[in-house]
């Protein structure tokens, strides 16, 4: 389930790129705290701290805001594209006792039947759960299958439901692979090639014959 994490936080009261820059180079995020249809609350962050919480997307963060806690969950990080750093956090406010709607990662579990092999076409899926004991992951078990696992063969932890999610949509497909297909189109291939060859050696020769004339 979700990490409970304290991280220490201080009002953000400047703006802009400038203050933005002098933010990293003290190792702060900036981020904003919404929700409950309360005003945005602007903040800054410890950086390595914020960013080992929410290599978890889901970590349930509890913050001091000097002196005021509040819960959050992080609901968009901005990463640099180029430098290993996060530019800026955008954090949900949640309460004990509320749902919220995450995505929450699908991790495949079990072998398909002899002869089958798996994808994983969904790799996340948005469920609604307890803000305060939200699932890290979603499992979903394709032992001995031969056929698609569908959503409904999600193994959801208890209190958690599925969200956004369209039924009919396949979550793992399932198939038997078609080698001999391939080695077929393969080797037609090559005698394609082949045959071409011998065409283009025969006009050459059929156009030396011609000068030789």
């Amino acid at each position: 389930m979700a990490d409970k994490i304290q991280i220490a936080a201080e009002t953000r009261t400047e703006f802009g790129k400038g203050s933005a820059r002098r933010a990293r180079r003290e190792d702060k995020i900036p981020a904003v705290i919404y929700g409950h249809g309360e005003d945005p609350r602007h903040v800054l962050l410890p950086g390595h701290e914020t960013a080992l919480a929410v290599r978890n997307p889901n970590a349930l963060i509890t913050l001091d805001i000097e002196g005021d806690e509040q819960m959050v969950v992080p609901k968009d990080i901005q990463r640099d594209p180029i430098k290993p750093w996060i530019v800026h956090l955008d954090l949900l406010a949640v309460r004990k006792g509320e749902k919220i709607v995450v995505d929450v990662p699908v991790e495949v579990i079990g072998e398909p039947a002899d002869g089958y092999e798996h994808f994983l076409e969904q790799p996340t899926v948005s469920v609604e759960a307890d803000a305060l004991n939200l699932p890290e992951s979603i499992s979903i078990d394709v032992s001995g299958r031969e056929e698609n696992a569908l959503p409904d063969a999600l193994i959801l932890p208890e209190g958690a439901e599925l969200a956004l999610t369209d039924l009919e949509s396949p979550i793992v497909s399932v198939y038997e692979p078609q080698e001999q297909e391939l080695e077929d189109e393969a080797a037609e291939g090559a005698e394609e090639g082949e045959a071409a060859e011998g065409e283009s050696e025969t006009s050459g020769e059929s156009a030396g014959d011609s000068e030789g004339e």
